[in-house]
């Protein structure tokens, strides 16, 4: 029996992520993942976290999130400077690597299969 309640989470709400691998300020790996959601309200949403494949909730934490907002170019500024900030850090730490930077295409599709109810 577990002693905990861990609440499920969905990633339903999640149009697109993009997840970094690299080292903390004691040379230990971690990994940063930054996400565009769709929150109810017709919120657009950004999220960031570090290590959350640690934590026994797995759901976003309030302080997570980096953006919210209705403007769909506003969520991809912020989540594409939020992308280009971790990929330098990472890239002096000796990590680099290429990930796409986040696209209105990208997002259109599953907004649309959202919106009309249908899978993606």
């Amino acid at each position: 029996m577990y002693s905990r309640v861990v609440r499920v989470f969905s990633e339903r709400g999640r149009f697109a992520e993009r997840s970094l691998h690299g080292v903390d300020d004691e040379g230990n790996e971690e990994r940063v993942v930054i996400w565009i959601e769709r929150k109810a309200g017709a919120l657009w949403a950004v999220g960031r976290s570090v290590n959350a494949h640690h934590r026994n909730d797995l759901a976003p934490r309030r302080d997570d999130y980096i953006f919210e907002g209705y403007e769909l170019d506003d969520a991809l500024e912020k989540a594409n400077a939020a992308l280009e900030d971790d990929l330098t850090v990472s890239e002096a730490d000796g990590h680099g690597g290429h990930l796409r930077p986040f696209t209105r295409h990208e997002l259109l599709k599953p907004l649309e299969a959202w919106f009309f109810g249908r899978s993606t």
